[in-house]
């Protein structure tokens, strides 16, 4: 699981069932509301408007480490940090339906939530799940494919199969590997249900995030991931366009997104660019290749990228749970200089400590410069409100960070861009888009 960021989503949608085989033959959205706007149960009208991008920030520079934890040989190799979440999505679990919210998570492998009779659990303030009241709930058993093809899998006396994931901060989830149908809530006002989906059923869960969540659900390359298990009946599509959000605005947003899947997450036209997914040693993150970024006129190389040298491809995940992209120390430093250059503006400290290149400004008409990212075969526009924020009165900063560890390309960076993964093509997607139109 993903270190959360405050640029939380959550999917809000009413539930009425359909045939799968209707709403897949042109694929399906659901709708994402930002966890900040003031129609997310979760908006806190009396928190201070610079708060959310503070949080933010402190989330993400923690984040990478746990993006790169494999060379510390933590196992399983999970990125999920269970403290704040990317996404919260409704989605309903069991017959008859049993609603929930989870954590939406493109770094995470397995689908996993609290279940009754809960022997150590964190606190959730909805409903627990009772996997005794499904009538399609069913472990699965020890001795299947299914439950060997899971790491980390272990038998209980009843020869059903028990997951176990752990966290590099001390975080896990125990219980039933299980299969049940999983609802997803469309935007259409019907839901699409999908049965037999593997669900990891917590009894003994130990986290650092508590409120409505009741668990994760996985949206990254993993084999049991939700993408995974939608495999063919989505044509391994999905995509998403994020609006700008309220750590970039003044004033509250009511405006909504979507999760699309299948034909639906399809990203067409002429302006589109397309970019390789590099596979590597997790299958779990979705590894794009940065070749520079350019500010302006200057570029700048992120170390040397050569067709013969694999060791270069795939030097960058792509999450739209961290909120900033991070970069390698010299690289940073390289494409901090080139926007001190360019920009005239007073330099100050930030007053929380957590960006290094911070200006004071008078007004919101400054232009500053545009920048884009070079991603192998994708050159990306990324305007400024996509690479600065305001952290305080007149006093705004570039939404970039150093890292010792590796780098990701963040979901501040993805605002106004459709974003569309294409898991059978191997490509991610990028169009400029008024997310806010979508």
């Amino acid at each position: 699981m993903n270190t959360r960021c405050s640029i939380t989503l959550f999917f809000f949608v009413i539930c009425f069932i359909f045939p799968l085989s209707d709403a897949l033959n042109n694929g399906f959205s659901v709708e994402l509301i930002h966890r900040d706007s003031i129609k997310s149960p979760l908006y806190k009208p009396i928190q201070n408007k610079y708060q959310n991008i503070v949080n933010a920030a402190r989330r993400s520079i923690n984040r990478v480490s746990r993006f790169y934890k494999k060379s510390l040989n933590i196992s399983p190799e999970s990125t999920i940090v269970p403290d704040n979440a990317e996404y919260l999505m409704t989605y309903s679990v069991g017959t008859p339906p049993f609603k929930l919210y989870g954590i939406a998570d493109t770094g995470s492998d397995i689908v996993w939530l609290q279940c009754e009779p809960c022997e150590e659990c964190f606190n959730q303030t909805t409903p627990k799940f009772t996997p005794s009241k499904s009538s399609t709930y069913k472990n699965i058993p020890c001795s299947s494919n299914l439950c060997h093809s899971v790491r980390d899998s272990s038998c209980d006396d009843k020869n059903n199969c028990e997951y176990s994931i752990s966290y590099g901060d001390r975080s896990h989830s125990e219980g039933d590997l299980s299969i049940d149908t999983l609802t997803l809530e469309s935007t259409t006002g019907q839901s699409v249900p999908f049965p037999n989906t593997v669900i990891g059923c917590g009894t003994d869960n130990t986290v650092s995030f508590q409120g409505v969540s009741s668990g994760i659900v996985g949206l990254g390359g993993g084999p049991v991931s939700f993408i995974t298990q939608l495999g063919s009946s989505i044509g391994g599509k999905f995509s998403y366009c994020l609006p700008p959000s309220l750590l970039v605005t003044e004033t509250q947003s009511n405006s909504t997104t979507k999760l699309n899947f299948g034909d639906a997450a399809i990203v067409s036209g002429d302006d589109v660019v397309s970019t390789p997914i590099v596979k590597k040693e997790s299958p779990v993150f979705y590894y794009l290749t940065l070749e520079s970024f350019s500010v302006e006129n200057k570029t700048i190389e992120f170390g040397r990228i050569s067709s013969n040298d694999s060791r270069d491809k795939g030097n960058i995940i792509i999450d739209s749970g961290t909120t900033l992209t991070l970069l390698p120390s010299k690289f940073y430093t390289d494409l901090e200089s080139a926007i001190v250059e360019l920009v005239k503006l007073e330099r100050v400290d930030d007053p929380n400590k957590i960006f290094n290149l911070c200006y004071s400004i008078t007004s919101n008409g400054y232009d500053f410069p545009l920048i884009t990212a070079h991603f192998d075969g994708a050159d990306v526009k990324l305007h400024p409100i996509s690479t600065f924020v305001q952290v305080a009165d007149a006093i705004v900063c570039f939404a970039f960070q150093s890292s010792t560890i590796g780098a990701i390309f963040g979901n501040l960076a993805q605002q106004n861009l459709l974003v569309g993964y294409d898991l059978q093509q191997k490509t991610v997607s990028f169009k400029a888009t008024d997310c806010t139109k979508v």
